[in-house]
């Protein structure tokens, strides 16, 4: 997030005042969102336009065996799952509008579980989960479908698993950047243990922010219980794009100062 810092001369009358323009960077933070299985990216358009409005470059995107590619769904698995995830990041990375030292990701549930496998795999400074789903490490090719087939699948999810045992928790653990964890009070799918499980993974994190949505189920059905999610998402991520720039900024003033106190030019 390279925040520029250029001399200027101004004229007044027949003289010549200096100045100094400080000024973002001309490429933006990017926000890459992640729906859950059996959504889409129709469901991250609403909270995308939010989030642009803050001053970032959004991009919602369906994952194979959804919507066009439906006929996928009985076959998909996660490593194909993963590879779309990561296929999207390169594209909107390489965008340049987009800057890929700030790029954000938001998972919803399986989009969740699959973002922190993308840490692992691509940079990732900032990683909002909302009702993260989590999965046994076996069966790792197999359809996606067929991981629900495992009746203690839903045991799995009310363990304490420890960060060593699991590959998305082990991904967890090595993520540096700010995390953002969002639960649903009253989710019967990805139960509290579950939130618990990534939470104390998340040891080797800059910060973690967690918050329980009160009323919410799984897919948050209602309305209030969406805007509300919607608020906390735009809030931490505002919050952590506004104190990426002052850090920057504060940075270059910082040089500046040392700079003319040492008699030296000063620069951009």
């Amino acid at each position: 997030m390279e925040i520029r810092l250029d001399p200027v001369d101004i004229r007044v009358d027949d003289e010549v005042v200096r100045g100094t323009v400080l000024s973002p960077p001309p490429a933006l933070p990017g926000v890459l969102f992640v729906h859950g299985w059996g959504g889409s990216q129709d469901h991250d358009l609403g909270r995308a336009r939010r989030i642009a409005g803050i001053g970032c470059v959004c991009l919602t995107f369906d994952l194979r065996g959804h919507e066009e590619t439906a006929a996928q769904w009985e076959t998909v698995s996660r490593p194909q799952n993963l590879a779309d995830l990561v296929a999207a990041y390169d594209w909107f990375a390489a965008r340049p509008d987009v800057d890929a030292s700030a790029i954000a990701v938001v998972g919803i549930s399986y989009g969740g579980y699959l973002s922190t496998l993308l840490t692992g795999l691509r940079p990732v400074r900032w990683l909002a989960l909302r009702s993260p789903a989590i999965y046994k490490d076996e069966g790792w090719e197999l359809p996606k479908r067929q991981l629900h087939a495992d009746p203690d699948l839903p045991a799995f999810r009310r363990r304490r698993v420890p960060w060593q045992e699991n590959r998305a928790l082990r991904a967890c653990h090595d993520f540096q950047g700010d995390v953002l964890l969002v639960e649903a009070e009253h989710d019967q799918t990805v139960p509290h243990m579950v939130g618990e499980n990534y939470a104390a993974a998340f040891s080797s994190a800059r910060s973690l922010t967690k918050r329980r949505i009160a009323g919410a189920d799984h897919a948050f059905s209602g309305k209030p219980e969406q805007q509300a999610y919607t608020e906390v998402l735009a809030g931490w991520l505002g919050e952590m794009v506004r104190a990426a720039r002052e850090r920057e900024a504060g940075q270059k003033v910082a040089e500046r100062k040392q700079a003319r106190r040492a008699g030296a030019p000063a620069g951009g």
